[in-house]
């Protein structure tokens, strides 16, 4: 039998086929051509060394000290020239010089002087003219309070009279007005009527009129003034209070810390009157 029909041996190794290639080796690859940096100039060299500076710190502190030094000599040479130079003057250049310097200090003392007496005289037209702008707002506020012009609060009494029967007449609320006017009173409003110097009371159907304006009770009296002095003058024997009471009134008189009076009048334009100032 011939050898090829032989079987073949389960688990028997194979030949690999004479002809197969043996795998490739890594073989490096052949290195670039790098270009090498282009040679530099000098002057190329010499700014790349001196840019960016590189200081340290006791190379500052070493630069700071010498240009202190520096600042002190240049300060001493020039003293000392000037001193040289006063040293070198005559006898009559240096007493020009102090005579020089004489004049302009006693021209800069005189100068200081009309200054601080420029500064005395315009602290004083200031003070002067600020107390009289004071002064001339207070008098305003107290000719506007008198004529009714301004409105008014203090200290004072509260007066109400109530009539039920309609007896209390015009010549009975101006003798309780007269008797607060002596007692002291300062600002007066009768149920929301300004009461002022000229102010005039009369008689009309159901109420009494002040200044032509129809007042009807009860009749409230608001009035500043020392509460102290304006309530008794108003309870004296045979007073006000009384005579009202007898006309079957009933008053009641009260103190207060604060009375507002906020009753205006416009201010009258004289016709022919001027002031003499």
């Amino acid at each position: 039998m011939s050898t090829d029909d032989t079987p073949e041996q389960p688990g028997a190794a194979q030949q690999p086929p004479e002809n197969t290639p043996e795998p490739r080796k890594d073989v490096p690859e052949p290195a670039k051509d790098v270009p090498e940096p282009a040679e530099q100039t000098g002057r190329q060299r010499l700014a790349a060394g001196l840019w960016p500076p590189r200081v340290s710190r006791a190379q500052l502190i070493v630069a700071l000290l010498l240009f202190v030094l520096g600042l002190g000599l240049a300060i001493q040479v020039r003293s000392n020239s000037e001193s040289s130079a006063l040293r070198g003057a005559r006898q009559e250049d240096l007493v020009r010089i102090l005579d020089e310097l004489d004049g302009r200090t006693k021209r800069l003392e005189d100068e200081k002087q009309r200054l601080e007496a420029q500064r005395k005289e315009l602290e004083s037209s200031s003070n002067q003219a600020e107390e009289a702008r004071k002064q001339t707002v207070e008098k305003e506020r107290q000719l506007g309070i008198l004529a009714g012009t301004v409105a008014a609060q203090g200290p004072g009494i509260t007066l109400k009279i109530t009539d039920p029967t309609g007896k209390v007449r015009s010549d009975q609320l101006l003798d309780a007005l007269q008797e607060l006017r002596a007692a002291g009173a300062e600002a007066i409003q009768i149920n929301g009527v300004r009461i002022v110097a000229g102010s005039y009371f009369s008689d009309e159907d159901g109420g009494v009129a002040i200044d032509g304006k129809k007042i009807t009770q009860p009749y409230e009296f608001r009035v500043i003034g020392k509460a102290q002095d304006l309530e008794p003058a108003l309870n004296i024997p045979g007073g006000v209070v009384q005579t009202l009471e007898k006309e079957q009134a009933t008053v009641a008189v009260t103190r207060s810390a604060k009375i507002v009076v906020d009753a205006l009048r416009a201010a009258k334009q004289p016709d022919y009157a001027r002031s003499s100032s």
